[in-house]
């Protein structure tokens, strides 16, 4: 590797291209304080040395070591050189051991695309476990809705995505799906209402209810009418919201009722709201890590997915009604 480096000499301005092997040399000297005592530390041999340091004193034009009988003492151009060696030797090892950090991943940056209930209630545990162990290096979590997360991961602005695929209609093919979470789907009711007090609820309970519906932009709203519709079950739909807190609020203030999944169940805790499981049948979301097979994952992506999915590993607890699975991965098709 080669250091180009700006010496003033006698007024001259002297211009050189030495080797960082160079410069280490004439440190190593300096230190030293001969060329026996370097060569050794080096495990070079001493004349190989001393001409690696002549060439240098040709390159500058100077003299950089005064040779006396007792001990090579530096010339003040030779101690001007050897501070600037020692930085730019102390420059390239630290970009030399950022590089290293990058290829085990532990230096470099992760970009995760992700739905706003996910960022806020799954991935706090293992972004914190993550953290712990890779310091160094930069997490960024950006929460959408499930098609601009998916747009992100293929458009390459997202290293991973981590969102649920059990009712996405976009094709998935192009893309590698690897399962890590599952959640129940739970009906939200005020504290007055009459599943207050009981473990579970029918889907088919649910006819003639008032009902608070999701946005059609949210993955829960696309969830919830497969669902109903399985169960042939049609509910009297009286105000819709995209906001998660909203839908709280408004149930909250005794005009309905909803069906969110368990890792919702935390964001609507503020509103006092009760709960009850749906069954017959039991309906689930899978959340999966996401990611493009065009594009090999850096090296910190790969570690954050394998903290993610390993069950072996240091994987937070979940809410109720929401589990980690055993995942494993597969082209677009889910396993777990």
């Amino acid at each position: 590797m080669q250091v180009k480096h700006l010496f003033a000499i006698d007024s001259c301005a002297v211009r050189t291209d030495l080797t960082l092997q160079q410069l280490r040399a004439v440190v190593a000297v300096h230190d030293a304080g001969s060329f026996t005592a370097a060569a050794e530390a080096l495990r070079v041999a001493q004349s190989s040395l001393s001409r690696v340091v002549a060439e240098v004193e040709r390159r500058v034009a100077t003299p950089l070591f005064a040779r006396t009988t007792r001990r090579l003492e530096p010339t003040a151009a030779g101690s001007e050189f050897v501070a600037a060696a020692r930085r730019a030797i102390g420059a390239v090892d630290a970009e030399m051991r950022h590089v290293e950090g990058f290829l085990v991943g532990r230096a470099g940056r992760v970009r995760i695309a992700t739905l706003p209930s996910l960022a806020a209630i799954l991935l706090p545990g293992v972004v914190s476990t993550f953290r712990r162990d890779r310091p160094e290096v930069a997490l960024s979590i950006e929460d959408a809705l499930s098609a601009e997360v998916l747009q992100r991961v293929r458009s390459g602005t997202a290293d991973l995505a981590v969102t649920v695929v059990s009712a996405v209609p976009d094709p998935l093919d192009d893309l590698v799906v690897t399962p890590v979470a599952t959640d129940r789907f739970c009906c939200v009711f005020p504290p007055t209402h009459r599943f207050a007090g009981r473990a579970s609820a029918a889907w088919t309970e649910l006819a003639g209810e008032p009902f608070i519906a999701f946005d059609r932009t949210t993955s829960i709203r696309q969830h919830v009418d497969a669902s109903l519709a399985a169960a042939a079950v049609v509910p009297r739909q009286v105000l819709t919201a995209r906001n998660i807190a909203a839908v709280a609020g408004l149930i909250a203030a005794d005009l309905g009722v909803s069906v969110v999944p368990g890792l919702v169940l935390p964001l609507m805790g503020f509103a006092g709201v009760g709960h009850v499981v749906l069954g017959e049948p039991a309906a689930h979301r899978r959340i999966a890590v996401v990611r493009t097979g065009a594009r090999p994952l850096p090296p910190a992506a790969a570690a954050f997915v394998e903290l993610l999915t390993d069950p072996t590993g240091e994987r937070p607890g979940l809410p109720e009604q929401a589990s980690w699975v055993i995942p494993a991965a597969t082209n677009g098709t889910l396993v777990g």
